[in-house]
């Protein structure tokens, strides 16, 4: 006996597992109006006879089909990692063709690198063989009291003083002494180096590094970097300074000084022995202060704010207040002496600049 049932389209159909199939074609993940009636169209233009034996191998392809995506959890996964696949792929070929394209610029930049790496390990070689043969030793008894101690300070205080008296001194220079000096372009090209570097090196330390830092980084970061940056500005400076003095005296003999070129001489002098004094005298106390104002805020776990000082329940504290107090009025003598070596320096570019006559 075959059963004869109907779909939604009104073909008719046989034997008992299309019927079943016909009853629930969601259960295979099947579109009744699209499935069946295909098939029924085949049946009805074949044989009669077959027409059971066709039915019942459409049946079976039909329960042989893939599960729907709502049967098989995993193919919309596939779908995806299909998906990435050729992202992959493209994203791949992609770089292949920026690495082709550009060959020249990645060669460029291994070898800078090379050759700031060999660079550097040049430097460190030739200031180990001059600490080898000046027998620089941080060990050593004269390194140390080169270092650590207040005699070379002195020392080199002692020394600039009594080349500024000889300056300002006339009766201690030979009378008979030709004080006309040719012009040298050498004595020129340093004089204006060592001024330019002076004034640039000024400008950025005061308005731009040490503002930036202090509003960018924790405070105990700021800290650290001033630390370094500190000793090696205060020398640059003086060193500069120094050599911006001498080469001026030389070219103006203190027997052909005017007023003008005597305020030129007492501005160069006064920024000389401000920047020593801070350099030699300011600067170790500061540090010392730094390092022991750090500690104890680290241990009462304040001092990572930025651009602001918050001291919290330390300003309880009388040891630590001592030595902020310390630290802010050492602080302030060094930075007060900075904006008064700074406004020498430009007293000086304004007697330079009025004297320049590339212009004209």
């Amino acid at each position: 006996m075959c059963i004869r049932t109907c779909t939604t389209d009104g073909v008719e159909l046989e034997d008992n597992s299309l019927a079943k199939v016909v009853e629930n074609p969601a259960a295979l993940g099947l579109d009744s109006s699209v499935e069946i009636q295909n098939s029924a169209e085949v049946i009805t233009q074949q044989d009669p006879m077959n027409s059971v034996e066709e039915i019942k191998k459409i049946s079976e392809e039909v329960t042989e089909k893939p599960e729907s995506p709502k049967q098989c959890p995993f193919a919309a996964q596939r779908k995806v990692f299909k998906g990435k696949d050729k992202f992959i792929k493209k994203y791949e070929e992609i770089m292949n063709q920026n690495q082709n394209s550009e060959p020249t610029s990645q060669d460029n930049s291994t070898r800078s690198q090379g050759f700031l790496g060999k660079a550097v390990a040049s430097f460190k070689k030739l200031t180990d063989v001059i600490s080898y043969y000046c027998n620089i030793n941080p060990e050593s008894r004269i390194y140390k009291i080169l270092s650590k101690t207040t005699q070379p300070a002195h020392v080199i205080m002692i020394g600039v003083v009594l080349y500024l008296y000889s300056i300002f001194n006339p009766s201690s220079v030979n009378q008979d002494e030709d004080f006309s000096s040719p012009h040298s372009g050498v004595l020129s090209f340093i004089y204006l180096s060592s001024f330019i570097i002076h004034i640039g090196s000024q400008f950025w330390m005061t308005f731009v590094s040490g503002l930036s830092l202090y509003f960018a980084l924790p405070r105990h970061t700021f800290n650290d970097v001033q630390r370094v940056l500190f000793p090696r500005y205060f020398t640059i400076n003086a060193c500069l300074s120094f050599i911006t003095l001498v080469i001026f005296v030389k070219h103006h003999p203190v027997e052909t000084w005017d007023t003008e070129t005597t305020i030129q001489v007492a501005a160069m002098s006064l920024a000389l022995m401000l920047e020593l004094l801070i350099r030699l005298y300011l600067t170790p106390p500061l540090l010392r202060l730094i390092d022991e104002k750090k500690g104890i805020e680290q241990a009462a776990g304040v001092g990572k704010e930025t651009g602001c000082q918050k001291i919290g329940a330390l300003k309880d504290c009388p040891h630590y207040m001592e030595i902020h107090r310390s630290f802010r009025k050492t602080h302030g003598c060094i930075a007060m002496g900075n904006v008064i070596t700074m406004g020498c320096t430009i007293m000086h570019l304004f007697y330079i600049s009025n004297k320049l006559c590339v212009l004209i």
